[in-house]
């Protein structure tokens, strides 16, 4: 059993478990507080072995998500690796569902074999389309986008459907669309490709420029006019196993109606070697 240690400081490699409340205007207040395990850019190739990959997967199941939001780069460079990774996440559990959206490595190792990979052990890749979970009255759409960089990223055509009144979020690798993602209400991005700044940045940032779009944040909890964007760090590096004032992390978000009192009492943010 992986234990999670207390500590205000991380290791420069130690996992983080970082717990964010995220208060929603469109979220019924009948769905309760719901709970997203967010894993990102897992990288499983040299610098990211399978056993670490499973010891994610204990851990975020251990928190008994209700959703859990994969947002890309399950692997870095090689096809070899993208059937151990997909079976290994295709242990998570969540009451809703685990759902994925592809990074620009796996763009680049094979669109196709990775999606058929995880769809084959029981994860839902969102490729320009969304899911609509949960009962009258406490529904809420789970969209999905291709990566903004590699990919054919439509955002029309991934929320085309869905009700005006009912929240969205929206998995999205690569942070660069939260601003168009904004101009249609989405309620909620997820995203990661940043690494917190570990490598790759200016790709986001060149990504971002072709298309004219300004990207000022790299991780964490951001405002994009009335769209919450969380950006994870991710679990992985690329190019050079090096992290410098950005460990790896699993962000978990507890989601509650804004009509519901504010208060609510959240764990401390833990830390695990891997």
């Amino acid at each position: 059993m992986i234990r999670l240690r207390r500590r205000k400081r991380p290791r420069r490699h130690e996992l983080t478990v970082t717990h964010q409340t995220v208060y929603l205007s469109r979220l019924a207040p009948s769905c309760g507080a719901l709970r997203i395990v967010h894993l990102s850019d897992i990288h499983h190739g040299l610098y990211t072995r399978l056993n670490q990959v499973e010891q994610v997967v204990e851990i975020a199941n251990n928190f008994h998500p209700d959703l859990v939001a994969l947002t890309g780069d399950f692997v870095s460079n090689s096809r070899n690796y993208v059937v151990p990774v997909a079976k290994a996440l295709g242990s998570l559990k969540a009451r809703l569902g685990v759902f994925a959206v592809l990074g620009n490595h796996d763009y680049r190792v094979g669109a196709d074999a990775v999606t058929r990979a995880l769809e084959q052990n029981g994860i839902s890749v969102l490729r320009n389309r969304h899911v609509q979970l949960g009962s009258n009255g406490t529904r809420l759409a789970v969209a999905g986008v291709d990566d903004f960089g590699y990919g054919e990223a439509d955002l029309r055509a991934a929320l085309r459907g869905v009700p005006g009144e009912m929240p969205v979020f929206l998995l999205s690798h690569n942070p660069a669309l939260a601003p168009l993602a904004a101009t249609y209400s989405v309620d909620l991005v997820l995203s990661g490709h940043t690494h917190g700044g570990q490598m790759g940045l200016h790709r986001l940032h060149s990504a971002a420029r072709r298309r004219g779009v300004r990207v000022p944040f790299r991780h964490g909890m951001e405002l994009c006019g009335d769209t919450q964007v969380y950006i994870s760090r991710g679990i992985g590096t690329v190019v050079l196993p090096l992290r410098v004032k950005c460990p790896p992390e699993i962000p978990v978000l507890r989601l509650e109606s804004l009509q519901e009192p504010f208060g609510a009492s959240f764990p401390s943010d833990t830390h695990a070697s891997l």
